[in-house]
């Protein structure tokens, strides 16, 4: 279903066209559109030249912080279609005690960026909200995906603001508290005894029955740009000076791709330099077709055919972007690096327990990729790196605390250590 749409623009809006990420052909922008007709993900251009003619630091600094901030740079043309539900400016929390330990020098050479304190308390909002005012924009009535939990969450709530009928499709072992969210917040909401590409094909094939736009990872382009506004904020919270490395848990990849997309526009607008950090593209030993791919020399990843996990948000069998993730992990000069499991909650225990900080299943996995490329020398102590947390740790099941006491016999406080 494509049409043209004729939209009031309110402010000035430098998108130009969509381009196929795969053989840059162009595509017309203010349409819907899926995949490329190369069946490859279509991502955003804009006249980079009118941007920085438009906006300056200064003027990004008299506006709030949110993601609205950098207007120029998005695809929304009328502000009457965003759908918002307050996408703050996330953010960089220390971790003074893991810095201790490994002699890191600086105080501040590692920061989690925090993205559970975003609306569904995830980085999903950031790629949803742009993606449904897009598909409020463009009169769209009808949407479905796929989620391993939190994109689902993040849809349903921008979806019931903005009017817009949902159906998800969750793996039946997606963590329970994700699956009664979607539902409550408005999501005609299913789980399928498989895994997010199974969902996948169920959406995909229910395109024509149903009549709905399928939002799944990637094949549409707004997500991307949503997403972006990371390695925007980013750039702007370190005084536009991008850190050594960045950790990034990965699944579909949209945020990764994101970043990299960022860097480049801004750029171009005249807002940083070359530098670049290096792209660490972080999986669980369970589900490693990123890895994989990286490791063969590989530009595509195989999918995996018996994917586990309990970090759910990386459980990705196939990526549909993962070119674009490889492409910008070897431009950067990074890599590709799973962990196991066992770690990943060790890691989320410790630094909950030692820097205050409650990291989602995912974001504990960066950290704990941190610390295996370090133990392999891929990376210095002394480098500058950045985490993200894609999900307030509240939203996972936690270890048991059972110690109780009985008010109505005598108290033993010694026996509490």
């Amino acid at each position: 279903m494509r049409h043209n749409l004729n939209l009031i623009e309110k402010r000035p809006s430098f998108v130009t066209h969509l381009e196929c990420g795969y053989d840059g052909d162009s595509y017309p922008c203010d349409t819907i559109q899926g995949l490329s007709k190369a069946g490859k993900p279509l991502l955003v251009r804009y006249d980079l030249h009118g941007v920085k003619s438009a906006l300056t630091k200064d003027i990004l600094t008299s506006r709030p912080m949110d993601i609205w901030r950098w207007r120029e740079l998005l695809p929304v043309r009328d502000e009457a279609n965003i759908v918002s539900l307050g996408e703050i400016a996330t953010p960089l929390i220390p971790l003074p005690s893991l810095a201790k330990k490994y002699g890191v020098k600086d105080a501040g050479g590692l920061l989690v960026k925090d993205e559970g304190r975003l609306p569904t308390g995830s980085f999903k909002a950031r790629g949803l909200v742009m993606a449904v005012s897009m598909a409020k924009a463009l009169g769209i009535k009808r949407i479905a995906m796929p989620t391993n939990g939190n994109a689902g969450a993040a849809l349903a709530a921008y979806c019931s603001a903005a009017g817009i009928e949902t159906y998800v499709f969750c793996p039946d072992d997606t963590p329970e508290v994700n699956v009664r969210e979607i539902a409550l917040q408005g999501a005609k909401t299913w789980r399928v005894n498989g895994f997010i590409n199974d969902c996948g094909h169920i959406v995909a094939d229910g395109e024509e029955a149903k009549g709905w736009f399928n939002l799944s990872t990637l094949k549409e382009p707004y997500r991307i740009e949503g997403k972006k506004t990371m390695g925007l904020e980013l750039a702007e919270q370190l005084d536009w000076e991008l850190p050594d490395v960045i950790f990034y848990p990965t699944g579909g990849g949209t945020g990764l791709i994101g970043m990299w997309k960022a860097f480049d526009e801004l750029e171009k607008i005249g807002f940083i330099g070359s530098k670049r950090p290096k792209m660490i593209a972080v999986q669980a030993t369970g589900c490693a077709p990123i890895v994989n791919a990286f490791q063969a020399g590989e530009r595509h990843a195989k999918p995996i055919k018996e994917a586990h996990t309990a970090a759910a948000g990386i459980r990705v069998p196939a990526a549909i972007g993962d070119f674009l993730i490889l492409d910008a992990v070897r431009e950067s000069k990074g890599f590709a690096i799973a962990v196991d499991d066992e770690v990943i909650f060790e890691v989320r225990d410790r630094i909950a327990a030692a820097d205050g900080l409650l990291l989602c299943p995912e974001g504990a996995a960066t950290v704990a990729a941190w610390e295996l490329s370090l133990e392999r020398g891929l990376i210095d102590a002394q480098d500058k790196a950045i985490f993200f947390n894609c999900a307030t740790g509240l939203k996972y099941p936690m270890p048991a605390a059972s110690a109780f006491i009985d008010h109505h016999q005598p108290i033993d406080y010694d026996a509490m250590g």
